[in-house]
Formats: structure tokens, C-alpha cells, sequence
């Protein structure tokens, strides 16, 4: 039997999301966890790399887009900080394993228990069912929303960031290893709007030029009464369209929510921008999803 049902597939389909639950079971999440936890004891952060991370538009510029740091990124695992976690001598103001806002971004690439994840029969069966004939994986994020801390993520569509022509090829596995819920930051969708197309670009800007990346377009202004919450239990997922608006809120309760997610690119007949961020390398090419 598939994991993903018809009804399932229809429902991406009308409203650009869907939620499924038990991607993952409990130990899988846990382990992944715990995983991270050692990763984030062991990071050694450059005073340099001490970049922190925030989705308003002219701090993203300010603060991803000068930093070699996030443009490099694609490649390896790098350490994304929440707002006001140093003091001005670049101490943490806050334990080591509360201070990070996400870590990036080719853990499923460099780490064998979210590369397994990631290439999991499940994961692997969702993309056939969906009609994807040569999936790439693009990146890997492993997101903290800290308890008290965890910043908001304004209302965005994933294509901004991760663009291709034709659009429509790009999707999101939103994985939770902890319970999300309205009240501690879980995702927000307008239903149905993966098909207007996009109004913004993030875009490299040309070489020696500084920011690093610009922002070509605004981001529309959206009724926030047509965002309807997406609840997800512990090892469920949710697959997000590249085109659909989603956001998330702040995290003011005392419970994080930690999640793992990766991109997927049908690579058939499409064009990933060279204008994008995030760039294939020698030494990490977008990997297929499909194992032999």
C-alpha cells in the first residue's frame, strides 16, 4: 500500500500542502535529535561565521546576503544563529544548544542518519506518487524554533529562494521530530496559492559586488485571515509546493520545535537559475533522490 494516498495527492494538488503523518517514527526522530545535539556540542563557530539569521527583508539582506558564510553554505553544515544570542564581545548569551535558529545545509549529504532519511523508501515513494521522474535533492535544513526564542518566519513561497523555469518544480519535505502546534510555531498556508506565480526573487548579485544577493520584486501583502495552521504530530511531514505562501510564528511557549526539512527539484526538463543562492559544487552536485 503507498504511504501517500490518492486523496492525499489530490489535496497537494488543490491546496499546494498536505500533511501526512508518520513519515517517521518515534526513535527515528529521536535519533536525529540526538545527532544534532552532538553536532551542536561539537561546532566550532569562527567569530566570523557568527551570522545571525532573520527573514525580514532588509535584515536578510543586511545579514545573509554580506556574508560569505550563507552563500557557501550549500555544500557543507553551517550554524545559523538566533537574534541577540552573543553579546558585544561575541559571547553566548544564552546555552550553546538553545542559541541556533537552523543548521544547513547538506546534512543529507554529510550526515548518515539524515541522508538515510532523506533517500527513505517513504520519501522515495511520496516523489514517484507525485509523477517525479528525476528528483534532486537541493538542501537540508535542520530548524530549532527555540522555546521563548524561536524567531517568526514571515509569509513567503519557497520559489523566491529556490528558483527554477518552468516554476512548479520544486518541493518541500517539512519533517517534525517534535510535536508542532499553534503555539509553538507551527507552518500557516493559504490554501491554493501555489498557482499565481511569485512576486520576489532572492538573486546573486553580479561578482565582486556587495550585498552578495538582492531581492528583485516585493513580497505581496496577504490577508492574514486566509492562513489556516498546520498542526503536525511527532514523525509526520508536510509537503510544501514551491509557489504556495506559508509562514510561521514566533515560538513564545517553553517547548521547541524541531524539525528536519530538505528540498526536492524535478531536474526533467528543468533549469535551476544560476542567479540562485544555492549553487550545485564539485564537490556536492544535487544528488538523485532515486537509489538504485
Amino acid at each position: 500500500m503507498d504511504f501517500m494516498t490518492d486523496r492525499d495527492v489530490q489535496k497537494y494538488r488543490e491546496d499546494g500542502y498536505v500533511v501526512l503523518d508518520g513519515l517517521l517514527t518515534s526513535q527515528e526522530c529521536d535519533e536525529l535529535r540526538q545527532r544534532m545535539t552532538q553536532i551542536v556540542d561539537r561546532m566550532d563557530v569562527p567569530r566570523h561565521c557568527r551570522t545571525t539569521f532573520s527573514t525580514y527583508h532588509d535584515q536578510q539582506l543586511r545579514e545573509q546576503g554580506n556574508a560569505d558564510y550563507f552563500i557557501t553554505s550549500g555544500d557543507k553544515i553551517c550554524f545559523f544563529f538566533e537574534k541577540d544570542v552573543f553579546d558585544d564581545k561575541g559571547e553566548f548569551t544564552v546555552p550553546k544548544q538553545q542559541s541556533l535558529n537552523k543548521v544547513g545545509h547538506a546534512l543529507h549529504e554529510l550526515e548518515p542518519l539524515y541522508k538515510k532519511v532523506t533517500h527513505s523508501a517513504k520519501v522515495q515513494g511520496i516523489a514517484r506518487k507525485l509523477g517525479l521522474v528525476n528528483p534532486v535533492i537541493l538542501q537540508s535544513m535542520y530548524i530549532f524554533k527555540q522555546p521563548r526564542i524561536g524567531g517568526e518566519v514571515t509569509p513567503h513561497q519557497d520559489a523566491t529562494f529556490l528558483h527554477t523555469e518552468p516554476l512548479g518544480r520544486v518541493l518541500g519535505f517539512w519533517v517534525a521530530l517534535e510535536d508542532a502546534t499553534v503555539n509553538n510555531g507551527c507552518l500557516w498556508f493559504i490554501p491554493g496559492s501555489h498557482s499565481s506565480g511569485i512576486s520576489r526573487r532572492m538573486v546573486r548579485t553580479p561578482k565582486g559586488t556587495y550585498p552578495l544577493t538582492d531581492f528583485v520584486g516585493r513580497e505581496r501583502a496577504y490577508d492574514k485571515e486566509k492562513f489556516v495552521a498546520a498542526p503536525v504530530k511527532k514523525g509526520g511531514a508536510v509537503l510544501i509546493h514551491g509557489e504556495v505562501v506559508h509562514r510561521s510564528a514566533e515560538n513564545t511557549s517553553e517547548d521547541s520545535r524541531h524539525v528536519y526539512a530538505f528540498h526536492l527539484m524535478e531536474a526533467l526538463d528543468t533549469r535551476w537559475s544560476p542567479e540562485n543562492w544555492l549553487q550545485p559544487t564539485e564537490e556536492l552536485p544535487f544528488p538523485p533522490l532515486y537509489t538504485k
